[in-house]
C-alpha cells in the first residue's frame, strides 16, 4: 500500500484559504498583549472604531444610543506599542507568510486591519459574510491576514466562521448586497454558507486566512470581552495602487530569519 503523503500547511492554505497554527504565542505573550489592550480601553485611547460606526446588524444606530460608544477596534495597532510592532514583524509569522507567499518576502500593511479587535458583551454586532479584499486596492488580490487569539474564541463569543475553499470561487455580482456582503436570500449563497465552519481558538492560536476567503462572525453572548490582534500582509511583488486608501501609509518588511 502506498504511503499517504501528509498535507503541508502551504498545501492546506492553497486548498482551504486558511490555516490555524496552535500555540503560536505563549501564555505570557498573550497576557502582555491583552494587558496593552486593556490599558488602551481604560482610559480609551484612540483612534477607535465604535460599534455604531460599523453599520453591522445589531449595532447601535448612533454614538448617542445606549452602547453606541462601545469600542469595536483599536485602530493603528502597529504605531501604538513596541510589543505590537514586534508581533506584526515577528519571525515566526514571517516564515509562514513567506511559505504561503511561495517564497516572496512579506510586508505588513498599516492601512488594513492593523488593529486590536475588542468584541464586547451586550452591544457587539454580528458581521455578515464577506471578503476582506472588497475595499482593498492592490495589484493582485493575494493578501493574507493573521488573527491572534488573546483568549478563547468560540461561537458563543463571536468566533470567526469561514467557508473553506471559498477564496478560489468567482461570485457573480447579483449575489452581493450594496455593501458587498453575501445576500442570504440567494439560493447559491445559501448552499455556500451551509459549508461554513467555526474556527475555534485558544489563547495563543493564530489563524492565517486569504483575503478572498468568505468569513463572518456572530455576537459576543458571554460576559467577557474577546480580544484578538489582527494584521494584514502583502508580498514584495504585490504593491498597493498609488492614490488609494491601501497606499495611505507605508508597509513594513517582516522578519523571515
Amino acid at each position: 500500500m502506498a504511503a499517504v503523503r501528509e498535507v503541508s500547511e502551504a498545501d492546506r492554505f492553497r486548498r482551504d484559504g486558511y490555516v490555524v497554527v496552535r500555540r503560536m504565542a505563549s501564555m505570557d505573550e498573550c497576557a502582555a498583549l491583552k494587558a496593552i489592550a486593556g490599558a488602551m480601553l481604560d482610559p480609551l485611547l484612540g483612534p477607535v472604531e465604535f460599534e455604531a460606526d460599523t453599520g453591522y446588524p445589531g449595532a447601535p444606530k448612533s454614538h448617542r444610543e445606549v452602547g453606541g460608544l462601545t469600542p469595536r477596534r483599536l485602530l493603528h495597532a502597529y504605531s501604538r506599542d513596541q510589543l505590537l510592532r514586534a508581533w506584526a514583524r515577528d519571525v515566526r509569522v514571517g516564515r509562514r507568510l513567506t511559505t504561503f507567499f511561495e517564497g516572496r518576502t512579506p510586508f505588513v500593511s498599516q492601512c488594513h486591519h492593523n488593529c486590536i479587535m475588542t468584541k464586547h458583551p451586550g452591544y457587539s454586532s454580528l458581521t455578515s459574510w464577506h471578503r476582506d479584499v472588497r475595499y482593498w486596492s492592490f495589484q493582485r488580490a493575494e493578501l493574507i491576514s493573521t488573527w491572534l487569539a488573546l483568549g478563547p474564541e468560540r461561537r458563543d463569543n463571536g468566533a470567526l466562521q469561514v467557508i473553506p475553499g471559498s477564496h478560489r470561487l468567482d461570485v457573480e455580482p447579483h449575489r452581493y448586497d450594496d455593501a458587498l456582503f453575501l445576500r442570504t436570500d440567494v439560493s447559491e449563497n445559501q448552499t455556500l454558507i451551509a459549508r461554513a465552519e467555526t474556527v475555534e481558538l485558544e489563547a495563543g492560536d493564530m489563524l492565517f486566512f486569504h483575503c478572498r476567503l468568505f468569513h463572518a462572525a456572530g455576537r459576543n453572548e458571554t460576559a467577557s470581552v474577546k480580544y484578538s490582534l489582527v494584521f494584514s500582509y502583502h508580498d514584495e511583488s504585490n504593491q498597493p495602487i498609488p492614490g488609494t486608501r491601501s497606499a495611505a501609509y507605508p508597509s513594513i518588511r517582516v522578519a523571515t530569519a
